[in-house]
């Protein structure tokens, strides 16, 4: 533990103490926005995404604690194992050179090296590596007699060569060397695979391609690896330089490969021999190249997936943090041609009070009735926004409610929002249980209005991987993709908070320290007893304990109850603090919120307050001041240009405003309104130089765009920033 402690310490560079008390916290079962928000005097105020870090180092650690020990345990066994490798093995810093020293005495299918070495030449290879003997038939049939062995002698140095070969396969050294040059050096190539480039064409821009290994960005990484998969594509690593410069490296250890007399007299020499460089080559032409070759693009697929992790991860953060339109009366609406418009009326809290199904698009008869149909919903139900559903159809749609809204005269305002995502609500066991009664289309509006009027109430319902904000998600490995994507959510809905009483069960599931059942419980506690009136209330629910209440408790808001604190984030743990505020101030409790002239007086008295730790104190301060603050941005949303519907509306020079559906490491995809997103390229965002695309947009932001080309075959568009 304390080894442990030391070197999570080093690498986050912070004192061995916080260290200390975070593994002590994580061990207790401490959630990290817990940790983050109410126990940074433990932590020296680390923030959560650093935790997530440290969590998963951590984990990483003992995992290769765990690995290193059954290795060891191993080796015991096992008589020929040097002490120098048993030294290694627990030195070693990474699983990868782990591994490295155990290949060799790892129990595999009987190789030719095996068999030459049971056939007692492993000294006849040690003499040839050491230059004692020359590769002469006459010199090796000379030691086989010597030696008593009826051998051939070309088989006999054939099998010589294979017990060298696959020495110098195994050394971990010499592997780890060669790997981080082949990282830093090499190239990584593709071709076409021969008849394949018709089916192919979508790989055509890596028919012939080449980039640095230690350069090339993930999405293209990720590209090439499916191309691969689809047999499209051959990949390789090139090495810009001949072997020998490749191993122009440190191996001085390989002087003494074998444990022969000769090697020990020559333990002085630093440098090989050009003989014994001639056998390295062997060697890597044989195995090593393909074993190193194995290992990077392994190396460099974990590295690509983690960028296409974080880049989804970024951008489900910033569609989930998004601004809500709030609490207003809303008729979603899911477009569509032959199927019809679905329709679905929610009130302010977000529940259904009226729904329906109009048919504009198929006959002008339809269309009136269906015309008055949406002005009798929006009149009965005073509606103030119709929240549209960005997929077939939604542009007509948009441009008949905008038609009826003017010449009615009505009050409401209309907005197309992404729908990515719906569909696979509507047909989920969530949305069944919701409303076991209603066809799926009208669960599908159900979901564009709540998701209009708080984003993330609504979409931590959906599996985040079919909320469509990320590239290759089926590319990268689906736990840990499913790991990091729930670390967001959990991570955003507590910095958010939820209101106790109105939080469906899957909102109430990702706050910290809740599981599950215990939210699916606290829903069924409403449904018993009525409206929760407390913090205090929710260690009546069944499942709740103190531990569980110590996690979620800071997070969930509840509003108008028996205790003014309860609507804030001030942690009950801290309300005694708050009172002794008031007394300090002689006011009540409730006076003390919202009063930012009182917390200006409390700035800096930490000192007059005992058992309280500065962090704490001046986090309640904060949060006194703005009490439930919701950090997310006020609401804005785009305004399509009416005269553009389609692609070919679009002409090169045009300006038009459109909302970040997407970000990746080469730009950001814009939703124009004409059923298909264009591209900014990164270089395209701005007249300066742009490191990360996201240092300017976000998912959700609403931009100004310049139309740059348009591609109606690939359906393509090129886009630039305007206003950023």
């Amino acid at each position: 533990m304390k080894c442990l402690t030391h070197s999570l310490s080093q690498e986050f560079s912070i004192a061995e103490k916080y260290a200390k008390n975070i593994l002590a916290l994580f061990e207790e079962g401490a959630t990290v926005p817990f940790i983050a928000r109410y126990r940074k005097e433990s932590t020296g105020g680390m923030l959560d995404v650093d935790l997530r870090r440290f969590h998963a180092r951590w984990q990483y650690l003992v995992e290769l604690e765990k690995r290193r020990s059954s290795i060891l345990t191993t080796l015991e066994e096992h008589p020929h194992c040097p002490a120098k490798v048993l030294l290694k093995i627990k030195q070693a810093t990474t699983k990868t050179e782990l591994e490295d020293l155990f290949a060799p005495f790892k129990t595999t299918r009987k190789t030719k090296a095996m068999e030459a070495a049971e056939q007692g030449l492993t000294p006849l290879a040690a003499a040839l590596w050491s230059g004692e003997l020359l590769e002469q038939p006459k010199d090796i049939s000379a030691w086989l007699a010597l030696h008593n062995l009826t051998l051939d002698a070309n088989e006999a140095l054939e099998g010589a060569l294979e017990i060298m070969t696959e020495a110098l396969s195994q050394d971990a050294g010499l592997l780890q060397q060669a790997r981080e040059r082949l990282l830093s050096n090499g190239e990584v190539r593709s071709k076409l695979v021969r008849g394949k480039k018709e089916i192919g064409e979508k790989y055509r821009d890596y028919f012939e391609y080449h980039e640095a290994a230690n350069k090339i960005p993930s999405h293209r990484l990720l590209a090439l690896f499916r191309g691969k998969k689809e047999s499209i594509l051959r990949l390789n690593i090139d090495f810009q330089g001949s072997v020998n410069e490749l191993f122009r490296l440190n191996l001085s250890h390989l002087v003494n490969l074998f444990e022969s007399k000769k090697s020990e007299k020559s333990t002085g020499f630093c440098k090989l021999t050009v003989r014994q460089q001639g056998y390295l080559v062997r060697a890597w032409d044989k195995r090593i190249h393909s074993k190193l070759e194995s290992d990077i693009f392994s190396i460099l697929k974990e590295q690509a997936e983690e960028g296409a992790i974080n880049v989804f991860a970024n951008n489900l953060n910033d569609l989930l943090m998004s601004a809500p339109a709030g609490a207003h009366r809303v008729i979603g609406v899911d477009p569509g041609f032959r199927n019809g418009v679905k329709l679905a009326v929610v009130n302010e809290q977000g529940e259904l009070i009226d729904h329906g199904v109009i048919y504009p698009f198929t006959s002008e008869t339809q269309k009136d009735k269906a015309i008055a149909r949406l002005e009798s919903l929006i009149k009965k139900h005073n509606v103030a926004w119709l929240a549209i559903g960005n997929g077939t159809a939604s542009r007509e749609t948009e441009q008949l409610a905008n038609q009826l809204i003017k010449q009615a005269g009505l009050s409401c305002r209309s907005v197309v929002v992404s729908e990515a995502g719906a569909s696979v609500y509507s047909a989920s066991d969530v949305a069944i249980n919701e409303f076991p009664d209603l066809d799926v289309t009208i669960r599908g509006a159900i979901s564009i209005a709540r998701r209009f009027q708080d984003p993330l109430a609504e979409l931590v319902k959906i599996d985040p991987q079919a909320i469509g904000v990320g590239q290759y998600q089926h590319d990268v490995k689906a736990s840990q993709l499913a790991n990091s994507l729930a670390n967001v959510v959990e991570d955003c809905v507590n910095k958010v908070g939820v209101d106790v009483n109105l939080a469906s069960a899957s909102l109430l599931s990702y706050v910290a320290g809740l599981t599950k059942r215990m939210a699916q419980n606290i829903v069924d506690y409403r449904r018993q007893k009525g409206r929760i009136e407390s913090r205090e209330e929710l260690l009546k629910v069944k499942g709740i304990g103190a531990k569980a209440f110590e996690q979620c408790a800071g997070f969930l808001r509840v509003l108008g109850g028996r205790e003014i604190l309860d609507r804030s984030g001030v942690h009950p743990e801290s309300y005694s603090l708050v009172r002794s505020m008031a007394k300090m101030m002689n006011v009540q409790v409730q006076s003390l919120l919202n009063d930012t002239s009182a917390m200006s007086q409390l700035q800096g008295k930490f000192a007059d307050f005992s058992g309280v730790d500065r962090y704490t104190y001046e986090d309640t301060l904060k949060e006194l001041a703005k009490p439930g603050r919701d950090p997310r941005p006020e609401f804005r949303y785009a305004e399509f240009d009416q005269s553009v519907q389609s692609l070919s509306d679009l002409v090169e020079g045009m300006t038009l405003e459109g909302v970040v559906t997407n970000v990746a490491a080469f730009g950001a995809f814009v939703d124009i309104g004409v059923h298909q997103d264009g591209l900014v390229h990164i270089s395209q965002l701005a007249d300066r130089f742009v490191k990360d695309p996201r240092d300017l947009v976000r998912v959700g932001q609403v931009v100004k765009v310049q139309v740059l080309e348009v591609d109606e075959k690939r359906k393509r568009i090129s886009l630039k920033a305007t206003n950023l």
